[in-house]
């Protein structure tokens, strides 16, 4: 069988991207290994149908990070045997490119983000600049890849030249659940980053009489714990942080409405087809999301989203007011959503994924 290792900076536990192209490709004859790292809040990984290696840093966060687990990461691959190496996203790419080279095995990249568009890099001109010089030395040398939409498939061909495969983030089919009386809250599930739209969605709280519950983290935290308790809102917003995809299944069915905000500056942002935008629709949850392209192809097809054309305070605290007092809207597009995800899912993508890896050993 063709061993294959992955590589990401995540500790793995929450990554469900990973989780479904690792235990779609061990099961269907490949040996498959994901690297991550582990952090001192990391929980104990769950059994996979593929080995699951974590590396402990010193530094977890800045450049010095960085720098400590791609070193540590090269020197951990140099002692594997392997068929292919495949990096995930810009952050891992040098030494799968100078492993790939070393073992001359196949390299592929897996672009989940266009990451030199991402705010917390495209906002920093230095940070920036050191990814940018990464991104234009390693990127063209990857002429195999996947990405996740259109968009961002078109923006590394005009870039670099390079027809990275298609391959969306969609969930796992799961049996249809009743359509239950919701709970009256929205929520928000994700990472907790910059350009996430914060800035709008916990000042327009004020004027929204329904709770809100958040689920994830990232690197925006500190500065959403700041917003409510700047905006007077804490009795208002529950931050329940990270929590396994199991459960946040069972929160998502529960509410009445998701939000998945993001702003229009950036090719990440505006091409980007996230996680919860699909998440949502598996859960059958009705949604306020981006008037931005992916969005719009599956919303045209099933309307299972108020999509927005531009942000602020006021517009967000209308539109969830508006949405969750039209009870015969919600049922439509709870209705909608439950039909999409029998097109929508990774039991369709997944054949993509490994046609894709059948012809690289074919």
């Amino acid at each position: 069988m063709k061993h294959i290792y992955f590589t990401v900076t995540n500790d793995l536990s929450y990554d469900q991207r990973m989780h479904r192209i690792c235990t779609s490709l061990a099961q269907n004859g490949f040996t498959i290994t994901l690297v991550g790292r582990k952090l001192k809040t990391s929980i104990a990984l769950q059994q996979r149908p593929f080995v699951q290696k974590r590396i402990q840093c010193f530094f977890n966060k800045s450049f010095l990070f960085y720098a400590e687990y791609n070193l540590r990461l090269f020197f951990f691959l140099s002692m594997k045997k392997m068929d292919a190496i495949c990096a995930i996203d810009l952050d891992t790419i040098l030494p799968c490119l100078a492993i790939s080279k070393i073992k001359k095995v196949p390299r592929i990249y897996d672009a989940h983000e266009y990451f030199t568009e991402l705010k917390e890099v495209r906002t920093r001109p230095f940070v920036k600049e050191i990814w940018g010089r990464i991104e234009r030395y390693a990127v063209p040398k990857f002429s195999l890849g996947y990405t996740v939409s259109e968009g961002l498939a078109q923006a590394f061909k005009e870039t670099y030249g390079r027809q990275y495969t298609v391959i969306r983030n969609l969930p796992k089919l799961i049996p249809a659940v009743p359509l239950l009386q919701p709970g009256k809250f929205i929520l928000y599930q994700g990472a907790v980053n910059e350009g996430r739209c914060f800035e709008y969605l916990i000042p327009s709280m004020k004027m929204i009489k329904y709770p809100l519950v958040i689920c994830g983290d990232g690197n925006f935290m500190q500065q959403l714990k700041e917003l409510i308790a700047a905006n007077g809102v804490s009795g208002k917003v529950e931050l329940k942080g990270m929590l396994l995809p199991e459960d946040l299944r069972t929160i998502a069915q529960k509410a009445s409405l998701g939000i998945g905000l993001a702003e229009k500056e950036g090719i990440n942002q505006f091409h980007a087809l996230p996680n919860k935008f699909l998440e949502y629709m598996h859960a059958g949850l009705p949604q306020i999301a981006m008037n931005f392209p992916e969005y719009k192809k599956i919303n045209d097809r099933y309307k299972i989203a108020v999509l927005l054309d531009e942000l602020s305070v006021d517009i967000v605290a209308a539109s969830i007011n508006a949405t969750m007092e039209n009870e015969s809207l919600l049922i439509e597009m709870k209705s909608n959503a439950i039909t999409a995800r029998e097109v929508y899912n990774w039991e369709a993508e997944e054949k993509i994924l490994l046609q894709f890896y059948q012809h690289l050993f074919s």
